[in-house]
Protein backbone atom coordinates (compact mmCIF):
# COMPACT_ATOMS: atom_id res chain seq x y z
CA UNK A 1 0.00 0.00 0.00
CA UNK A 2 1.12 3.51 -0.79
CA UNK A 3 -0.94 5.72 1.55
CA UNK A 4 -0.94 9.49 1.29
CA UNK A 5 -2.82 11.63 3.79
CA UNK A 6 -3.54 15.18 2.65
CA UNK A 7 -4.64 17.22 5.62
CA UNK A 8 -4.01 20.02 8.07
CA UNK A 9 -2.09 19.49 11.31
CA UNK A 10 -4.82 21.22 13.35
CA UNK A 11 -7.61 19.04 11.88
CA UNK A 12 -8.94 16.48 14.37
CA UNK A 13 -9.98 14.01 11.63
CA UNK A 14 -6.53 14.22 10.02
CA UNK A 15 -4.97 13.29 13.38
CA UNK A 16 -7.43 10.38 13.70
CA UNK A 17 -6.50 9.16 10.19
CA UNK A 18 -2.79 9.31 11.09
CA UNK A 19 -3.43 7.35 14.28
CA UNK A 20 -5.45 4.74 12.34
CA UNK A 21 -2.51 3.94 10.04
CA UNK A 22 0.10 4.21 12.84
CA UNK A 23 -1.78 1.70 15.01
CA UNK A 24 -1.84 -0.80 12.15
CA UNK A 25 1.85 -0.18 11.36
CA UNK A 26 0.97 0.92 7.82
CA UNK A 27 3.44 3.38 6.32
CA UNK A 28 1.92 6.63 5.11
CA UNK A 29 3.01 10.03 3.89
CA UNK A 30 1.44 13.12 5.43
CA UNK A 31 1.16 16.15 3.17
CA UNK A 32 0.18 19.34 5.01
CA UNK A 33 -2.21 21.29 2.79
CA UNK A 34 -1.25 24.58 4.46
CA UNK A 35 2.32 24.11 3.17
CA UNK A 36 1.83 22.18 -0.07
CA UNK A 37 -1.48 21.61 -1.81
CA UNK A 38 -2.42 18.84 -4.21
CA UNK A 39 -0.80 18.97 -7.64
CA UNK A 40 -3.08 19.13 -10.67
CA UNK A 41 -2.48 15.42 -11.38
CA UNK A 42 -3.17 14.43 -7.77
CA UNK A 43 -6.36 16.51 -7.73
CA UNK A 44 -7.60 14.89 -10.95
CA UNK A 45 -6.83 11.41 -9.60
CA UNK A 46 -8.63 12.07 -6.31
CA UNK A 47 -11.59 13.83 -7.92
CA UNK A 48 -11.99 10.88 -10.34
CA UNK A 49 -12.34 8.61 -7.29
CA UNK A 50 -14.60 10.76 -5.09
CA UNK A 51 -15.93 13.61 -7.25
CA UNK A 52 -14.75 17.22 -7.14
CA UNK A 53 -17.79 18.43 -5.17
CA UNK A 54 -17.01 16.00 -2.32
CA UNK A 55 -13.57 17.59 -1.93
CA UNK A 56 -14.97 21.04 -1.13
CA UNK A 57 -15.54 22.04 2.48
CA UNK A 58 -18.70 24.14 2.45
CA UNK A 59 -18.00 25.18 6.06
CA UNK A 60 -14.61 26.74 5.17
CA UNK A 61 -14.22 30.48 5.79
CA UNK A 62 -13.10 31.03 2.20
CA UNK A 63 -16.08 29.16 0.69
CA UNK A 64 -18.45 32.15 0.83
CA UNK A 65 -15.67 34.71 0.44
CA UNK A 66 -14.62 33.17 -2.89
CA UNK A 67 -18.25 32.70 -4.07
CA UNK A 68 -17.80 28.93 -4.40
CA UNK A 69 -21.56 28.48 -3.98
CA UNK A 70 -22.02 30.28 -7.34
CA UNK A 71 -19.40 28.31 -9.32
CA UNK A 72 -21.01 25.38 -11.13
CA UNK A 73 -18.26 24.44 -13.58
CA UNK A 74 -16.20 21.45 -12.36
CA UNK A 75 -13.10 22.82 -14.12
CA UNK A 76 -13.44 26.18 -12.38
CA UNK A 77 -13.97 24.47 -9.02
CA UNK A 78 -10.78 22.43 -9.58
CA UNK A 79 -8.85 25.62 -10.38
CA UNK A 80 -10.15 27.26 -7.18
CA UNK A 81 -9.08 24.21 -5.14
CA UNK A 82 -5.59 24.34 -6.66
CA UNK A 83 -5.26 28.05 -5.80
CA UNK A 84 -6.90 27.88 -2.36
CA UNK A 85 -6.03 24.67 -0.43
CA UNK A 86 -8.07 25.96 2.53
CA UNK A 87 -11.20 24.88 0.61
CA UNK A 88 -10.42 21.15 0.88
CA UNK A 89 -12.42 18.90 3.17
CA UNK A 90 -9.84 16.93 5.16
CA UNK A 91 -8.35 14.43 5.44
CA UNK A 92 -8.05 13.24 1.86
CA UNK A 93 -6.58 9.74 2.01
CA UNK A 94 -5.22 8.25 -1.19
CA UNK A 95 -4.05 4.74 -2.02
CA UNK A 96 -3.09 4.64 -5.69
CA UNK A 97 -6.26 5.31 -7.66
CA UNK A 98 -8.51 4.86 -4.61
CA UNK A 99 -9.32 7.81 -2.36
CA UNK A 100 -11.56 8.90 0.48
CA UNK A 101 -12.52 12.25 1.98
CA UNK A 102 -12.97 12.53 5.72
CA UNK A 103 -12.41 9.88 8.36
CA UNK A 104 -13.40 6.57 6.71
CA UNK A 105 -11.81 3.57 8.50
CA UNK A 106 -14.43 1.14 7.15
CA UNK A 107 -13.22 1.86 3.59
CA UNK A 108 -9.52 1.84 4.58
CA UNK A 109 -9.94 -1.67 6.01
CA UNK A 110 -10.81 -2.96 2.56
CA UNK A 111 -7.48 -1.58 1.26
CA UNK A 112 -5.43 -3.76 3.63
Amino acid sequence: MNIQIFGVKKCFDTKKAERYFKERKINYQLIDLTIKGLSKGELQSVSAAVGVNNLINREAKDYKKLNMDRIVSANLREEMLLKHPSLYKTPIVRNGRQATVGYAPDIWQTWE
